[in-house]
C-alpha cells in the first residue's frame, strides 16, 4: 500500500468534510469524483449547479453536495458572523456579501469556521494569497501559533532516504525569508505535521549550505542561531543543523560531516533556509525523481485551510484532499 493510500484509509476511518470552492476547474471537478469514488471524504462544490455540471460532465459528482453562495440560505448568518469578526476593520453588511458571493474562497473558509464544514482546499487556479488571506481573517492562526507556514509532503519512488521516500519540505510556499525565529517555529510546526501524517518520529534538518559550521556567512549564522532556538524550544526533537542536505539524508556523508548527530544521515523533515531554496528544492525532487508532492500543505491555522500549486494534477488535489481530511481529525 502506498503512503498516500494509508492516508486515505485514516481519513476514510473518520470521514470529514471538505470544501472545494475552485468548481470552475475541470481538474477540481476530475477529483471531486474521484474522492467520492474511494469514499474518504464527503465534497462540497461552491458555484451554480448548471453550471458546474457542464465543467468536466465525463466526471461523476453526483455525490457531492453543490452550493451556490449566491442563493445559499446560509449566506445572511454568514455576512452576520463575517461582519462581526472584521467589525474593526470596518467590515460592512454589504461588503460580506459581495465577498462571499464574487470570492467563493470567502465563502469556504466561513463554512469551516461555522462548523459547516471540517477544511478548504483551494488554489488550483488561484494564488496563495488568495487562498490564505480568507483563511487568516476568517478563521485565523491555532492557539499557541507562533507562525503559519507550509509545507510539501513529498513520496521519492524507489529511494531509500529519509522515512521509505517520504519527506516533509518546509517553507516551501509560505514564508519568503524567515528570521532565525521563525525558522525555528517552521522546524516545530513541520515536526509535529510529520508525526500527524506519517505516525513516525521526524528528523529535523535544518538546511544550508554549510554543515556544522564549515563555512561563514551571515546566511549560514542565521541558520546555526535558528537551530539552537529550536532545540530550545522544541528539546523533544531529533533537530540538528546547520547541514548541507547530502549530510542531512546520506548516511556516510551524515557520519563523516557531523559525526555524533542522531538526525545527520537519517532526516525525513528538511527545513530550508528561505523561499527560493524550499520552493526550487521541491519543484526539482517533484520533477526529476518523479516524487509525488502533496501541498503546500498549511500548518497553524486552527481549522485545515490548504494550499495547491496551479500546476497541479487531478491526483494531486485527491492527495491534497486526503491529507486536509486527517488534518481536520
Amino acid at each position: 500500500m502506498s503512503f498516500i493510500d494509508v492516508v486515505k484509509e485514516r481519513a476514510r476511518s473518520n470521514k470529514k468534510t471538505i470544501v472545494l470552492p475552485e468548481s470552475m476547474d475541470a481538474r477540481v471537478i476530475e477529483a471531486a469524483s474521484i474522492i467520492l469514488k474511494e469514499g474518504f471524504a464527503d465534497i462540497v462544490l461552491l458555484g451554480d449547479p448548471e453550471e458546474v455540471a457542464k465543467v468536466a460532465p465525463q466526471f461523476d459528482i453526483s455525490g457531492a453536495t453543490i452550493i451556490d453562495p449566491k442563493t445559499s440560505d446560509k449566506l445572511d448568518e454568514y455576512v452576520d458572523v463575517l461582519v462581526e469578526l472584521r467589525k474593526k476593520k470596518g467590515m460592512t453588511p454589504e461588503e460580506a456579501r459581495h465577498l462571499m458571493t464574487s470570492d467563493y474562497m470567502f465563502y469556504a473558509c466561513m463554512m469551516a469556521k461555522c462548523n459547516d464544514a471540517d477544511g478548504v482546499v483551494s488554489g488550483a487556479c488561484h494564488s496563495t494569497a488568495n487562498t490564505l488571506r480568507p483563511a487568516l481573517q476568517i478563521i485565523k492562526t491555532k492557539p499557541g501559533t507562533k507562525l503559519v507556514s507550509s509545507f510539501f509532503l513529498m513520496v521519492v519512488p524507489n529511494c531509500e532516504y529519509g522515512n521509505n521516500g517520504t519527506f516533509v519540505f518546509s517553507d516551501c510556499g509560505l514564508n519568503q525569508n524567515p528570521t532565525a525565529e521563525e525558522l525555528a517555529a517552521i522546524a516545530g510546526s513541520s515536526a509535529e505535521s510529520f508525526k500527524l501524517l506519517t505516525g513516525e518520529d521526524a528528523r529535523v534538518a535544518m538546511l544550508s549550505y554549510s554543515t556544522m559550521g564549515s563555512a561563514k556567512h551571515d546566511d549560514v549564522t542565521k541558520v546555526q542561531e535558528a537551530t539552537r532556538i529550536a532545540k530550545e524550544q522544541y528539546p523533544e526533537l531529533m533537530l540538528d543543523g546547520e547541514m548541507q542536505l547530502d549530510a542531512a539524508i546520506v548516511p556516510s556523508v551524515g557520519s563523516s560531516k557531523a559525526p555524533g548527530s542522531q538526525v545527520a544521515g537519517k532526516a525525513n523533515t528538511l527545513i530550508f533556509p528561505n523561499l527560493d531554496a524550499g520552493n526550487i528544492g521541491y519543484k526539482l525532487v517533484q520533477r526529476l525523481a518523479k516524487a509525488e508532492a502533496y501541498g503546500p500543505v498549511c500548518q497553524g491555522i486552527a481549522k485545515p485551510v490548504n494550499d495547491l500549486s496551479r500546476g497541479c494534477f487531478a491526483e494531486d488535489i485527491v492527495g491534497v484532499v486526503a491529507i486536509t481530511a486527517v488534518q481536520a481529525q
